[in-house]
C-alpha cells in the first residue's frame, strides 16, 4: 500500500501553529509515515526558525503562501484581520488539494476566530468553513484519542438550541461517527449514545427528549446495522467508554462531549471533521497567543493530529483498494 499524502496548514501566523508544525516534523518516525506538505507563508515559518528548511527532513515539501507581504515581521500574539485571512487561505488551499486528489488528508493548526471575524467574514469554525468549501450541507465534529472517541450531534450553537434534538440528525451522527472510527480501528465500533437530560431523563421524570427522540434514533440506527445502545446516563457513559465498553460515544451537544474528552487525554485528543468528502484532523487547542514566538509550545497534540491523519488515510486507502 502506498504512503498517504498529507497536507498541513500552519494556522494563524501570530499563534503557535508554525512552531508546533516544525517541531512535529522533526520526528523521523512521523516523517517516514507519509508524504508531508506544509502550506503557509515562508515569513511566518522563518519567524519561528530562520533555518527551518535546513532543520526539517528534505522530504517535506513547503508550499509557500502569498497571503502576507514579503518581509513583513510577524507580530506574535496580535489579533489581526490579515492573519485571520492568511490562515483561511492556507485552509482553502489544503482543502482544494484534498478534493483534487493531490492529498489524501489535511491537518490544521489553530486559527483565531476573532481575527477572521475582524475581516468582516461570518465565521464559526474550521469544520463549518471546510464543509462549505466542500459543498457539504452538514458536518459533525469528532474528538478522538487512543482511549476513546466522541462525536457530537451539535457543536457551535447555543445550548438552548442544542437541546432541541432531532431523531434524523442523531441517526446521521451515528452513521458519520461509525464510518470514521471504522477507518481508525479496522472494524465496526461499539457505540454508546448519551442521553440529553440527567440520568437520561429517568423515565421522563427529568425530560421527555430521551425517551421520545433519542431512544427511537438508537433503535433506527440498530436497524441499520450499527452496534449501538442508549440513551445512557451522561454522567457515567464516558467512564464506561474508558473501560472499553464503547469505542465511540455520541454526545448531544458541545460541552457534553468536550469536557470529558479533554479531561481524559487533553494532550493527545484530536479534532476530526465529519460529513465532508475529505479527511481533516486538527489539534484540539487554540492559538496560544500568550506563548507564541517564545519557543515554548508543546507539539504533542499536533503530532497526535498528524498520526491520526495517517491512520485514517491508510484506513480509507485500504478500504477503497478492497472494493470490487
Amino acid at each position: 500500500m502506498r504512503r498517504p499524502r498529507i497536507v498541513v496548514t500552519i494556522g494563524d501566523p501570530a499563534g503557535v501553529g508554525a512552531e508546533i508544525t516544525l517541531k512535529a516534523l522533526r520526528d523521523p518516525e512521523l516523517v517516514d509515515a507519509a508524504d508531508w506538505m506544509v502550506v503557509g507563508d515562508a515569513g511566518a515559518l522563518e519567524a519561528v526558525d530562520m533555518a527551518y528548511r535546513d532543520v526539517v527532513d528534505p522530504r517535506v515539501t513547503f508550499l509557500d503562501g502569498t497571503s502576507l507581504e514579503a518581509g513583513q515581521a510577524i507580530a506574535f500574539g496580535a489579533i489581526r484581520a490579515e492573519y485571520g485571512l492568511a490562515a483561511l487561505d492556507y485552509v482553502r488551499r489544503a482543502t482544494r488539494m484534498c478534493l483534487s486528489g493531490e492529498a489524501d488528508a489535511m491537518v490544521t493548526a489553530p486559527l483565531n476566530k476573532e481575527a477572521v471575524s475582524m475581516s468582516g467574514m461570518v465565521f464559526s469554525g474550521h469544520t463549518e468553513f471546510i464543509a462549505q468549501l466542500c459543498g457539504a450541507t452538514e458536518s459533525r465534529m469528532l474528538l478522538a484519542s487512543e482511549r476513546l472517541a466522541t462525536v457530537h450531534v451539535s457543536t457551535h450553537i447555543a445550548l438552548e438550541q442544542a437541546c432541541k434534538v432531532e431523531k434524523d440528525r442523531i441517526v446521521r451522527t451515528i452513521e458519520l461517527g461509525a464510518e470514521a472510527v471504522r477507518w481508525m480501528l479496522g472494524r465496526e465500533p461499539r457505540i454508546g449514545v448519551c442521553g440529553l437530560n440527567p440520568h437520561a431523563g429517568e423515565h421522563t421524570m427529568f425530560g421527555r427528549q430521551d425517551s421520545e427522540v433519542i431512544a427511537p434514533a438508537v433503535e433506527e440506527a440498530r436497524a441499520l446495522g450499527f452496534d449501538c445502545s442508549g440513551p445512557h446516563s451522561p454522567d457515567a457513559i464516558f467512564i464506561r467508554g474508558v473501560r472499553k465498553e464503547f469505542d465511540l460515544i455520541v454526545a448531544m451537544y458541545h460541552d457534553q462531549g468536550h469536557i470529558p474528552m479533554k479531561l481524559i487525554d487533553f494532550e493527545k485528543t484530536v479534532n476530526i471533521s465529519l460529513g465532508i468528502p475529505i479527511i481533516r484532523t486538527s489539534v484540539d487547542h487554540g492559538t496560544a497567543f500568550d506563548i507564541a514566538g517564545k519557543g515554548k509550545a508543546d507539539s504533542q497534540n499536533m503530532q497526535a493530529a498528524m498520526w491520526m491523519a495517517v491512520r485514517m488515510a491508510k484506513g480509507r486507502i485500504a478500504e477503497e483498494a478492497s472494493m470490487p
